[in-house]
């Protein structure tokens, strides 16, 4: 069984047995990279599902829940959709590039369930104008913990003991402004 979505985009029954989807996920938006690759949104999280082509590298499908993806760009310049996810403190960011002629319905609904997982946002001055933001993230079906993450700057270190004290500062500010604290 296929499953059509706007602008005639299919995606085939091999691909969705590969997703892995559980009963009551049902997939809302999606595409296919140039590599075969398919991008699938549900209400939760975001289905990669690697093309079945030797030699398989990554694992056939991830899944990367909504309030785990940090931010999703397109860029028509060089037809690249990027999904980075969020990462503990003072790890490197995960960074997903995907090639595709058009990212059709699904760039929208990857920001609309992004933005919808974020609870608060909270900008923390460093030095001078370089700083972190604090970021509160859930289920944007509002169930669930609300799980926390700094956004760091470039060329502010997360080793650094000042970057370190601001960080902990703000995610206490902030929580205490959600009553978490």
């Amino acid at each position: 069984m296929r499953r059509l979505f706007p602008r005639g985009v299919e995606v085939p029954a091999d691909v969705l047995a590969r997703a892995g989807l559980g009963r009551s996920d049902k997939v809302l938006a999606g595409c296919c990279s140039d590599d075969g690759t398919w991008l699938l949104g549900t209400r939760d999280a975001l289905h990669i599902v690697a093309s079945e082509s030797p030699p398989l590298v990554e694992p056939v499908e991830t899944r990367i829940l909504w309030e785990r993806v940090a931010s999703a760009d397109w860029s028509r310049e060089d037809d690249r959709l990027q999904v980075a996810e969020v990462v503990d403190f003072g790890r490197p960011r995960v960074v997903h590039v995907f090639s595709l002629d058009e990212p059709g319905t699904l760039l929208p609904f990857l920001r609309e369930r992004v933005s919808a997982s974020v609870v608060l946002q909270r900008r923390v001055v460093v030095r001078g104008r370089q700083g972190l933001t604090v970021i509160a993230r859930r289920p944007p079906s509002g169930a669930g913990q609300i799980s926390w993450s700094c956004e760091l700057d470039p060329g502010l270190a997360a080793d650094d003991p000042e970057v370190r004290a601001m960080a902990d500062a703000g995610l206490r500010a902030a929580a205490e402004e959600l009553g978490q604290a």
